[in-house]
């Protein structure tokens, strides 16, 4: 039994390919992942899914250039022991059309 199959397409690409098609998807992926952000044992991941939406909204290096730092300064900021500046992460979501916000936790004890 001998079947061919498919070419497989990674997870990145097909995780890329949904996100550059629905703009508001990639809002909301960026919400979920600011969130792990703030957790020291989850940084990396919501660093990385920023890096994703970086690749997908212009390019690391065109990012980059418009938020006004190198390319290598942006690789490292946004790789899994990333640990950017406040000034980077505002630069770099403004240059994906992207903003920052805050939300009042829900836990939150007046």
């Amino acid at each position: 039994m001998n079947k061919k199959l498919k070419a497989a397409v990674s997870h990145h690409d097909r995780e890329e390919e949904e996100l550059r098609g629905d703009r508001k998807l990639a809002v909301e992926y960026l919400k979920i992942a600011m969130e792990s952000i703030d957790n020291p044992s989850d940084r990396a991941a919501g660093l990385l899914a920023l890096r994703t939406v970086v690749e997908v909204y212009g390019g690391l290096g065109a990012v980059a250039s418009d938020a006004g730092i190198s390319r290598e300064s942006l690789y490292r900021a946004l790789s899994a022991n990333g640990n950017p500046t406040l000034k980077t992460l505002l630069a770099v979501l403004k240059a994906v059309g992207m903003k920052l916000s805050v939300e009042q936790e829900s836990h939150v004890v007046a």
